[in-house]
């Protein structure tokens, strides 16, 4: 900001205002969030592993590599409690393997949780939540092993995910597991893409765990954004339109609209 204009100096606090605003809103109402076809996959992965009778394996991705427990991993938590109450409606069981050893508790009090609020708490077993190593490739290895020794029905990958993401999707593939991804690391959603039926690309990620948590702040946040997106489109189409009706005519309203955000 502080080399910012006026312009933005405007703009950035307009924006956060609309955050905050949808917030609030979302804590007095719902409001509406198209539901996307990744999330319609989850729950036909659910219903293949529940006709073959073999688990599911649910992983939250190397959130905490960098240190410290990351927002994007307990998103993907969210993601993977619905997975498990859905699951546990059926009886069926959901492995959850941890990176980082800062999660384990927090993961094993959600998926408890999860099997209690669907009346199922004696489906909770401590040994289907494992930490397996906070190396990323022993890490790797581990649930991939997992995967092939539990002939996995449906793998879900869910998270931050680095050079090991086509290690895990690979192996989901060969035991013929269907297989449903989402991660905010666009390095990694073109494997993901190769080996998985479904994936959850970029932006998608956050509106997919805040439909499925419905967790207000979560919820009004993503349409603030989408509204200050929306803003910020329509003030680049406006530029756009006045420089090139500018250069045609020789008026100086697209000069002038430019400097407003030199």
């Amino acid at each position: 900001m502080e080399h910012a204009s006026t312009t933005v100096r405007i703009l950035v606090p307009l924006m956060s205002v609309i955050i905050v605003v949808m917030i609030l809103t979302a804590r007095r109402k719902q409001l509406f969030i198209r539901r996307i076809q990744g999330l319609t996959a989850i729950d036909e992965a659910i219903g293949r592993a529940t006709e073959m009778g073999r688990p599911m394996v649910c992983t939250t991705g190397l959130g905490g590599k960098q240190g410290g427990i990351e927002i994007v991993t307990l998103q993907a938590l969210s993601i993977v409690t619905y997975i498990i109450r859905s699951s546990a409606r059926f009886g069926t069981r959901s492995i959850v393997p941890v990176f980082d050893s800062q999660m384990l508790p927090v993961t094993q009090e959600a998926v408890r949780d999860a099997y209690a609020a669907e009346g199922r708490p004696e489906m909770y077993n401590p040994d289907d939540v494992r930490f397996l190593s906070s190396n990323q490739f022993a890490y790797a290895a581990s649930v991939a092993g997992l995967i092939w020794r539990e002939k996995a029905a449906a793998n879900f990958l869910f998270g931050y995910y680095y050079a090991e993401s086509l290690i895990l999707a690979e192996t989901g593939q060969q035991v013929g597991a269907i297989q449903v991804a989402g991660t905010p690391t666009t390095t990694q959603i073109p494997f993901f893409i190769a080996a998985c039926d479904y994936v959850i690309i970029g932006d998608e990620f956050y509106a997919a765990s805040a439909y499925l948590s419905r967790e207000p702040t979560a919820l009004g946040s993503l349409v603030g954004q989408d509204i200050a997106k929306g803003i910020l489109i329509a003030i680049v189409l406006a530029g756009t339109a006045l420089v090139s009706y500018s250069g045609v005519t020789g008026s100086p309203l697209g000069t002038q609209f430019t400097n407003l955000f030199k």
